[in-house]
């Protein structure tokens, strides 16, 4: 009987530790129940480099349709950038196509207190990029969901990289660029947007489940 119970305690003790080492929280800038898991390290350099050459302006498409609860499936991105824009006096400008997306993403916003910091569109994502005339410091591409289809994910492909060419001239030479969903099957989201932007003076800086660049001539305040 305490064999019995001892390899049950041994298995449960396993389990748990399994669980916390797969566990990757940003906290503390952010509570440490939520889990980004994929998207935690991207996140955590995308937010230095922020941080070092002082961004100002965010733009993202595709929403946080799940707001924190999605931190693990989607990576809660909104909410992320929206609480450091907080924290950096800097702002979020956030678009998608999807009116249920805009209203679940608008109530995690200002459940979080982040309005001030947040403006979420309800827009095609291209004809709002066409018409933004900030200068953008951080853009980040998470967009037209993917699929095993082939059909879509060469739509989603070609969909990003249109973006990008949308909001191209916005851009200057310490913009940070994070591309979601590129480690996935036929080169993910990112796959021509990736090519287009090596073949302009970008280069990669991070890639896993995201790929993070900059240009190349992209230089750094050593003051933080």
């Amino acid at each position: 009987m305490k064999i019995a119970i001892t390899i049950l305690l041994l298995g449960i003790a396993s389990f748990l530790i399994g669980k916390w080492v797969k566990h990757k929280s940003l906290y503390p800038f952010m509570p440490f129940r939520y889990d980004f898991r994929k998207r935690r390290n991207t996140f955590l350099k995308m937010m230095e480099l922020m941080k070092r050459t002082k961004a100002k302006t965010i733009v993202e498409t595709g929403t946080s349709r799940e707001g924190l609860r999605g931190a693990k499936s989607n990576g809660a991105a909104t909410i992320v950038f929206g609480k450091w824009a907080k924290e950096n006096a800097a702002f979020v400008h956030s678009v998608d196509i999807s009116e249920d997306s805009v209203k679940n993403a608008q109530a995690e916003v200002d459940r979080q207190n982040l309005q001030d910091f947040v403006k979420i569109y309800h827009s095609d994502s291209l004809a709002f990029l066409e018409n933004f005339d900030k200068t953008v410091d951080v853009l980040y591409l998470d967009s037209y969901d993917y699929s095993n289809d082939p059909e879509v994910q060469k739509k989603s492909q070609q969909h990003h990289l249109e973006e990008f060419q949308r909001i191209e001239d916005q851009l200057h030479d310490n913009s940070i660029v994070l591309i979601d969903d590129c480690d996935l099957p036929n080169g993910g989201k990112g796959k021509l947007v990736i090519a287009y932007m090596l073949d302009r003076g970008w280069k990669i800086l991070e890639e896993s489940y995201q790929v993070l660049l900059v240009r190349e001539n992209f230089t750094l305040d050593e003051a933080i």
